[in-house]
């Protein structure tokens, strides 16, 4: 498995709580390395997570989740 994590968004401030905005990808399904997962947001800067190696998608947090940057939002099996 490998862990699909959220990006260090603002490195200035790399405390500052994220949250996912959008799942662009259902929990489950397939998806190839290089698509993009998820829109993800600190301090009203937006990023995308894109996935790192091809596998099924499993969500851990859900859209609008607040977490911290560098966590595991999802895993690819």
């Amino acid at each position: 498995m490998t862990d699909v994590v959220f990006p260090l968004v603002d490195d200035e401030a790399p405390e500052s709580p994220g949250v996912v905005s959008t799942w662009f990808v259902e929990d489950g399904a397939q998806v190839r390395e290089g698509e993009l997962l998820a829109e993800v947001q600190v301090s009203k800067i937006a990023d995308e997570i894109l996935a790192p190696v091809s596998g099924t998608l499993r969500h851990k947090v859900a859209e609008g989740q607040v977490i911290t940057q560098g966590a595991v939002v999802a895993l690819l099996e």
